[in-house]
């Protein structure tokens, strides 16, 4: 890698789409969600510090979760781990790490990943953010990873890009949220869509620039309070932050509007991990298509993901496309891919007490 860029890794989520298994007080990118060993956050970390050094990494997180990202990243000090006192989306977690990383550094180039995702291939990884690098120097781009799909798939967003020969990236036509599957297949076969990663790489200057441009509100609250990051009173200006900045995605809020966006079409295995369905993908099946973690008897049973605790034999009759999980004091049973019923689930649940989510 020529030159170290800061790194960014966004762990504030909730992880609805995984539980019960995944909680409230501890959700899936704190969990060993691959029986690794290591939790996705650790396994983000230990990627991405083989592109920059741990003193460059920053971890943006809900404060409820900040004791554990230290008890999971021993090697961060506590002023790289950013205390988000309300959930504000992507643009304003982004926001608080460049701002912050701009007084440290008004020259950096930045990487900004989730912490939940899976890679791997990660030799190719690290040869597409090599590119970005190179690419993001151009004062005023913005850099986001693309994903060549394999699949029509509609749970991902799409994003249409400019074909050039002989480039490697690309400038971004249109961005597309979440098709239907008639749509994802005619992106799939007209070659020039990628899915969108949630990935991006880019020179601190062109972000604060774009923000500036696009949504003004962020730059001024950021530059007001430029004076208290690094110091005593960031904590007191970052809540004072979040209640006076909305709830937007940096897709939406910038990524959708600018001129300056590149991709770079890439394929080193990813997976966003999203769903039990995206996990179940990965897992290792029975001859019937099944993935069973736990005392399970199956009878006519396929294509289904059986998670449960291995002190309690659990038989399962009849099934196709069906998830069983029980995580502690919840046992859940629906279809595999109702990931957009779990939203309405951990809501329900959540009437019936706070111990359930």
């Amino acid at each position: 890698m020529q030159e170290e860029p800061y790194i960014v890794i966004m762990a504030g989520g909730i992880g609805s789409r995984f539980w019960p298994y995944s909680r409230n007080d501890r959700p899936k990118q704190f969990l060993d969600v691959l029986g690794t060993g290591r939790t996705l956050l650790q396994m983000t970390f230990d990627r991405l510090k083989e592109i920059s050094s741990p003193d460059k990494v920053f971890v943006v997180t809900n404060k409820t979760y900040f004791d554990l990202v230290k008890e999971q990243l021993p090697e961060l000090d506590d002023k790289q781990v950013l205390s988000e006192p309300l959930r504000r989306n992507t643009a304003t977690c982004i926001a608080y790490a460049s701002y912050k990383i701009n007084k440290i550094d008004p020259k950096a180039i930045i990487l900004v990943a989730p912490a939940d995702h899976l890679i791997t291939q990660e030799n190719k990884f690290r040869l597409a953010i090599e590119k970005a690098i190179i690419g993001a120097k151009m004062e005023g781009r913005l850099i986001t990873m693309g994903i060549k799909p394999n699949r029509p798939e509609t749970g991902y967003g799409y994003i249409q890009y400019l074909e050039k020969a002989g480039e490697e990236i690309f400038k971004v036509k249109t961005f597309i949220e979440k098709p239907n599957v008639k749509l994802a297949k005619t992106f799939l076969d007209s070659g020039d869509f990628v899915w969108n990663s949630g990935m991006f790489v880019w020179k601190v200057s062109s972000l604060i620039s774009a923000y500036e441009k696009y949504m003004p509100d962020v730059a001024e609250v950021f530059n007001e309070g430029e004076e208290f990051l690094g110091n005593e009173g960031e904590s007191e200006f970052i809540v004072k932050a979040y209640s006076l900045l909305k709830n937007i995605s940096i897709d939406s809020g910038i990524m959708e509007q600018s001129d300056q966006v590149y991709v770079i079409p890439a394929d080193f295995g990813w997976s966003d991990l999203g769903s039990w369905k995206s996990l179940f993908e990965l897992k290792k099946k029975d001859r019937k298509n099944n993935v069973i973690e736990g005392n399970v008897i199956l009878y006519d049973t396929e294509n289904s993901y059986i998670k449960v605790n291995g002190d309690k034999l659990v038989v399962v009759q009849g099934l196709d496309n069906y998830l069983i999980n029980e995580t502690d004091n919840v046992i859940l049973i629906c279809k595999l891919d109702a990931e957009k019923k779990f939203r309405e689930f951990v809501a329900n649940a959540k009437k019936k007490g706070k111990d359930f989510i």
